[in-house]
């Protein structure tokens, strides 16, 4: 037998959010190199976020609510089981029984997790008896849906708030019934569930609460009728119950193990049962005859059990069960003793008549600690007061002004003021200590911190207060939190493109002048200056004064691959294509040798193009009718699309036409980062909108708006932003969301991101958006439709002016090809890394001075390649010379070779100063060089053979140094 064969197992029943959770603490301590590790799920899904269910139901892919990757578990040598239900446990033997077989174990961990309640009210079967708990009880509440104009939820607790959700964005009226005499009895007071149901019932939901229902029959105008015990009916398409959850103990009740008094697998405070073999965390588990229904708990739970196996120190102490949700868009929080039942509490409550908002402050009964509050309305009091409950920390003199909207709770509470012990993150119980520690390791940056404490990665809800401890504690260790975009600007982007639009400023070399630090500028600020001016004036960037600025990309106006050839991407507005085209294409593509791929955005990509091969593909494509796709640039590149209500049998709105016509509105839009769309025709959602930085969705009635997802490094699901808009609204709100995005972002920050640290949150943006809270929506309209009347193709303008069209040269001199780009006959068509050769070691240059190329043939303030005896000369052109000379016209020569990528690009990267060196940046990965002497400012051992170079007589002329070994 092998020793795997002897290593001792843990076998885990449950894979749910916590279960997966226990799995990803094993393997944190490398308890899956000592230990083999199986895991038995009943559902056919890998382990999913059960508290965003609302948004599978709403369309997301099931894929996009996995919490972890696919191949996690083979990765880390775990065996998962899935769709096999754990039948008993023979705990005599140490084995559980399977519908696969018997499996021993040295430890089991039961994770179950719970079931949902459902009271025996006779009739409820069928689509009267359906719930709300796993993937597939939300397909079955789909398919009931199916040509059903009503539902009910039978409980007005937070997940029956979240199935009424759920109904409302399959299109259904909705009515909740309570069996208690408010909504969400456990969580808020008399005051609070008034207020709730105030806000629930705007939005078109039925509250009735103080309902029993006594049974439900079959109906005369819908299918089913609940009738309640007061005499009153109510009849309904499908009923859903969520009247509680009960822990999933049968497992632990038949082997004999100890359970709690009102049931939950009894553990003591290292999570083991009443077996010392068998632990238990989750909703299954009862401490002290208490079980938790909240994913947090059950976190800190499988965080002990892992320690405990680990050996070390652990135990589980209890759970804070405050509470901040956002239901059917309403904020809702709980904080500690909400209801104030410890003896002699004293409470303060403020009372929002006006917008239906309410908070209670509770007090101990000397009135030294903040012991619980309730939030209806707005949850940015949240964060404040769960510190001072958790903390202990002493309330202000008036204590009310924790509540009172001129007290603005976040500023009365420091974060310097918080304990290293305060918990910032209760989702993977990350504490302000933990997060000090982190920064003393490295952490200098808010993504980097994300990363390495996993702080904010979770429901997000702390991403304010995190951000606020990070600022602070490099403020205290005297780091200074610079936001300036680079050396030459002392400004944040934000700042940059608001001098921009008051003082109209149309160049770089003006803001520079204004406010700038001096010098040339860099590859830094010079795409986000050129991205600022064409998002606020839309003026050509082939024009000559914004050539110097661009990346490759924009300056050629095509996606530079690793090579150095380009690949080509004409516009398919929403995916729509007519054959000829398709033909033309193809041509193309053959004429040229060019590699085809059809794009997950509905595009069809032409790879190899070599630079001046892009003026002639670009003239064939224009005479068929295409146009740019700027899929080169920080613009709105697609709108992908379904074919909706045109073909498909579930669609309920034209997703084509809509698609094309936002495409066709903001195409060319240039903004901080790229931005990708998204128009699905149903909520099966085949166009994938919830992963789009702009995501709509067709409902009955019109269009759900979702915004600020993406597929990035790090990818985001998009947020609910407004629905059952016509289009015309919907319309405007993107509209407004883009340039209000455009004007308040940072440089490369995508929609996702910008989100996350927009102090507010969505309830933030909607108001800003919808509601007009700054009083700028009407400036938004305009700024974007000057956008929209002035687009032009870029390629159009190329194409009809010649001193445009002399950039286009792979060589200012010559009209060879690059003879270094090798293209195969296979999937990958070009290796570049395999096939180019090394740049040529021993060319000295011309020993005397030799022209190359006529001062004509340079780009000012940028840079172009000529061919000399076999070796590629990049030249860069300074006409005022360089910073802090005398002004006269230089020209450098480098080579064109790139020793990082092996490609030749040199001369289409950006030229620049840093930090007193006058650089360029390759275009490929952005290493920076001097151009008077060739070494890599990052890596000195790098550098660029260099050659003399001068102006005479109209021409350039270079001649050889010695060269420098390295």
């Amino acid at each position: 037998m092998t020793e795997r064969n002897h290593r001792e197992k843990i076998m885990v029943v449950g894979n749910g959010m916590v279960g997966h959770h226990f799995v990803e603490q094993l393997v944190a301590h490398d308890l899956h190199e000592r230990f083999d590790i199986h895991v038995f799920g009943a559902e056919l899904h890998h382990a999913y976020d059960r508290v965003h269910l609302s948004e599978y139901m709403a369309g997301q892919d099931a894929r996009a609510l996995q919490l972890h990757q696919d191949d996690f578990h083979a990765a880390h040598g775990v065996t998962l089981h899935l769709g096999i239900h754990v039948r008993s446990i023979d705990r005599e033997k140490r084995q559980i029984v399977t519908g696969e077989g018997d499996f021993s174990y040295t430890t089991l961990v039961l994770a179950t997790g719970s079931f949902p309640f459902v009271p025996p009210v006779p009739g409820n079967v069928g689509t009267a008896g359906l719930v709300y708990r796993t993937l597939k009880d939300l397909d079955m509440i789909r398919a009931a849906a199916q040509g059903a104009s009503h539902g009910v939820v039978i409980g007005g607790g937070l997940l029956g708030l979240e199935a009424a959700n759920a109904l409302k964005l399959l299109g259904l009226a909705v009515d909740v019934v309570e069996f208690a005499p408010r909504l969400m009895p456990v969580q808020l007071d008399d005051e609070g569930g008034r207020a709730l149901r105030h806000r629930i019932e705007a939005l078109g939901i039925g509250v009735r609460t103080a309902h029993a229902t006594q049974e439900i029959v079959p109906g005369t105008s819908r299918r089913h009728r609940l009738v309640f015990s007061d005499g009153t009916c109510l009849e309904t398409d499908l009923v859903v119950f969520s009247a509680g959850i009960r822990p999933q103990d049968a497992l632990a009740r038949d082997c004999g193990l100890t359970l709690g008094t009102r049931g939950g697998i009894a553990i003591d405070d290292h999570c083991r049962t009443s077996d010392p073999s068998i632990m238990a965390v989750g909703e299954c588990a009862a401490w002290r005859d208490q079980t938790f229904g909240l994913v947090a708990p059950g976190y800190t739970m499988a965080r002990t059990a892992a320690a405990v196996l680990a050996g070390e120190e652990a135990a589980f102490t209890g759970a804070d069960m405050s509470t901040k949700l956002k239901l059917l868009g309403v904020d809702v929080g709980s904080i500690g003793d909400a209801h104030g039942t410890a003896p002699g509490s004293a409470s303060y409550r403020f009372i929002g008549e006006a917008d239906g908002s309410y908070r209670r402050l509770v007090l101990s009964a000397d009135g030294k600690c903040v012991t619980g509050a309730i939030l209806v309305g707005d949850n940015s009091y949240y964060d404040t007061i769960l510190q001072y409950v958790q903390n202990g920390i002493r309330p202000p003199a008036d204590p009310a002004a924790l509540i009172l909207p001129q007290g603005d709770g976040a500023s009365l509470l420091g974060a310097d003021a918080l304990p290293a012990t305060a918990t910032i993150c209760s989702c993977h119980n990350v504490t302000k200590g933990m997060i000090c520690e982190a920064i003393d390791g490295g952490c200098g940056d808010l993504a980097s911190l994300k990363k390495s404490t996993k702080a904010s990665t979770g429901c997000g809800g702390c991403a304010s207060l995190l951000k606020q401890v990070f600022e602070g504690e490099l403020t205290a260790r005297g780091v200074v939190v610079d936001h300036s975009l680079c050396e030459h600007f002392s400004y944040t982007r934000q700042e940059l493109y608001s001098l921009v639009r008051v003082h109209e400023i149309k160049t770089f070399e003006e803001l520079m002048a204004r406010y700038g630090n001096g010098g040339l500028g860099c590859d830094i600020c010079k795409p986000s200056v050129a991205s600022i001016l064409a998002s606020a004036w839309n003026e050509p960037i082939t024009d000559p004064a914004y050539i110097p600025l661009q990346d490759t990309n924009d300056t050629f106006m095509a996606n530079m691959q690793k090579n150095g050839t380009y690949s080509v991407v004409p516009r398919i507005a929403g995916g729509e294509i007519t054959p000829e085209k398709l033909i033309v294409l193809g041509q193309v593509a053959q004429k040229y040798g060019l590699y085809t791929k059809i794009t997950g955005g509905q595009r069809i990509d032409l790879f190899g193009a070599q630079l001046h091969q892009l003026p002639d593909i670009w003239g064939e494509l224009l005479a068929a009718g295409f146009e740019t796709g700027h899929a080169y640039g920080k613009s709105t590149r697609t709108v992908k699309s379904c074919v909706g209500s045109t073909w498909c049998r579930y669609g309920v709105q034209d997703s084509v036409a809509r698609a094309l016509d936002l495409e066709n509105r903001y195409k060319g839009l240039r903004s901080p980062h790229k931005l990708k769309f998204a128009v699905s025709g149903c909520t099966r959602e085949c166009a994938e909108a919830q992963s789009k930085d702009v995501g709509v969705i067709a409902t009955e009635v019109g269009w759900n708006l979702y915004v600020c997802g993406n597929g990035g490094m790090r990818p985001r699901h998009a947020e609910l932003f407004a629905i059952d808009l016509d289009f015309e609204t919907l319309v405007k709100y993107i509209d407004r969301f883009l340039m209000f995005y455009i004007r308040t972002a940072d440089r490369l920050q995508r929609t996702a991101a910008w989100r996350e640290n927009l102090e507010g949150g969505l309830d933030y943006l909607r108001d800003v958006i919808i509601n007009d809270s700054l009083g700028i929506c009407d400036e938004l309209e305009r700024q974007m439709q000057a956008v929209v009347d002035s687009y032009r193709c870029e390629w159009r303008d190329v194409l009809t002016d010649e001193d445009k069209l002399k950039r286009f040269r792979t060589f200012v001199n010559d009209s060879r090809s690059d003879p270094n780009v090798r293209v195969v006959p296979e999937r990958d068509q070009v290796k570049p890394a395999d096939n180019l050769p090394d740049a040529v070691p021993d060319y000295a240059g011309p020993a005397d001075w030799t022209s190359v190329c006529g001062i004509g043939d340079l780009v000012a303030n940028s840079g172009v390649v000529a061919w000399q005896d076999g070796a590629q000369v990049a030249l860069f052109y300074l006409p005022n010379g360089a910073p802090g000379q005398n002004g006269e016209p230089m020209v450098y020569a480098v080579d064109n070779h790139d020793p990082f990528s092996n490609a030749n690009v040199i001369g289409r990267g950006i030229v620049g100063d840093l930090k007193g060196h006058l650089v360029i940046a390759s275009p490929l990965y952005k290493q920076h060089f001097r151009l008077v002497d060739g070494v890599c400012l990052e890596d000195e051992g790098k550098r660029l053979r260099t050659w003399d170079a001068r102006l005479r007589d109209g021409q350039v002329e270079i001649r050889g140094r010695a060269p420098v070994m390295v």
